[in-house]
Order: structure tokens, then sequence, then C-alpha cells
């Protein structure tokens, strides 16, 4: 999909990829092609293996690649072959990366077990140029992620990346509360379709942003090399 000079792939689940200023970022690595193009940044929501996926990263992985986590991914980033400059951040940070600013909130549940606050897990805000991405790892709608809005005012584009498929994270109404509570110029759902969520729950989050006038869109998932652009 394309966002003004952004470039941005779903791969399925909370996987995605971003192209801009001639870089490739990747968020949460999952079951990509063995010849993916290999990454300048991977940021890494959160250690379960569906998030922090060590031979998925080993694929995208080259010698000086950076590798942002919270603290407690750093030993099993240690172990790949590659040379990665490992970066560890922490909920409420933020620094500049590759000409981008990356800054953190929480992620976690509000009423389930799979997510504690504790843990110091994280979603990232993006901020390329004029353009604000959002991805809210595993996590409920959170009194954080409420305080977004204030974003709406200064990016031309904001855009919300969030998980619908229940369970472990918000469901499709959930997160069209958060939408609702956001205010970003598009919302994208994730987090369904491999292990729970279907299309259908996407398909009900668009259909309630949209009778909002808000819109969302359902990416296709890329299961194609990014591109033939080796390094």
């Amino acid at each position: 999909m394309k966002i003004g000079d952004i470039d941005l792939a779903w791969h399925g689940h909370d996987s995605f990829c971003i192209r801009a200023m001639e870089k490739l970022i990747y968020i949460d690595p999952y079951k990509l092609p063995n010849n993916a193009e290999k990454a300048d940044l991977i940021l890494i929501t959160h250690t379960h293996y569906d998030h922090c996926s060590i031979p998925d990263i080993e694929k995208i992985a080259k010698d000086n690649t950076i590798i942002v986590i919270p603290p407690d991914g750093q030993s099993a980033i240690t172990k790949l072959k590659k040379k990665v400059e490992i970066q560890i951040i922490e909920a409420n940070d933020g620094r500049e990366i590759l000409g981008m600013r990356i800054a953190t909130i929480p992620a976690y549940n509000i009423k389930k077990p799979f997510h504690p606050k504790e843990e110091g897990w994280l979603g990232y805000l993006i901020k390329i140029q004029n353009t604000l991405i959002y991805h809210a790892g595993d996590s409920d709608l959170t009194p954080e992620m409420k305080q977004l809005s204030k974003y709406r005012a200064v990016c031309r584009d904001f855009i919300a990346l969030l998980p619908i498929g229940g369970t472990y994270t918000m469901n499709a109404g959930e997160a069209f509360e958060a939408v609702f509570n956001i205010k970003p110029t598009l919302a994208i759902p994730m987090h369904y379709g491999t292990i729970v969520g279907t299309i259908q729950d996407a398909q009900q989050f668009k259909q309630l942003c949209e009778k909002q006038g808000i819109r969302a869109v359902i990416l296709e998932r890329n299961i194609k090399v990014i591109s033939a652009n080796p390094h």
C-alpha cells in the first residue's frame, strides 16, 4: 500500500514492513519467505514466538541491521549469526534511528493474563517526515493508547495498525473503540488469520469504522519477495 512516499506491506498476523527514505523496516517479522529482502531496521514489540521469531529475524538480518527490542529479548537476539546492532528500548522512550523518530508506549492487557503491563512490552510510533505509523503490538485499549489522538493534529497521515482477533488482544469492536479514541486518518486491522481471528473479524472492524466516517483498509497478505534489491 502506498502512503505518500511510504510503502506499507502486511505479511500476516502482526508482521509488517515499511519502505521509506531508502530504508526497509520490519515490525514483528513472522512467517516471511526465505528470500525476503534484508532489513535496515527491525522493531520487536515483545518476546512471544510469533512476534520475536528468531528464524524470521535470521532471514532478514544482515551485518549492521539495527534491532530494537524490549529488555527481555536481548539474550535471544545475541545468538544471531549476523553482526547486528541491538538497541534496547523500554516503554515511553524515544530516539532518532536512520532519520526516523521511533517512540514507544506500553502494550498490555487490561483484564486478560497474556500480556501483563509489568512485562514492559511495546507499541511503536514511527514518525517518517509528515506520516506517523502506530503499531499497537499485542494490546487492549489502554489509557496510554487513548492519548494518541493528540497526534492527529500534527501529522498529515496518522496510520493505526490495530489487533482485532480477540482472545489475546482487542476484538473487532474493541479495536473500533480504539480507533474512535485515537482518530487516525487510516486504520488497518492485524493479528488475525494466523493464530486467532478471521477475515470476518477484519471485515466487521472495517464496517464499524466506515459507519463513523473513518477510513479503514484490509490489506492483502504479502507472501512474495519484497523486492529484488540485494544488500
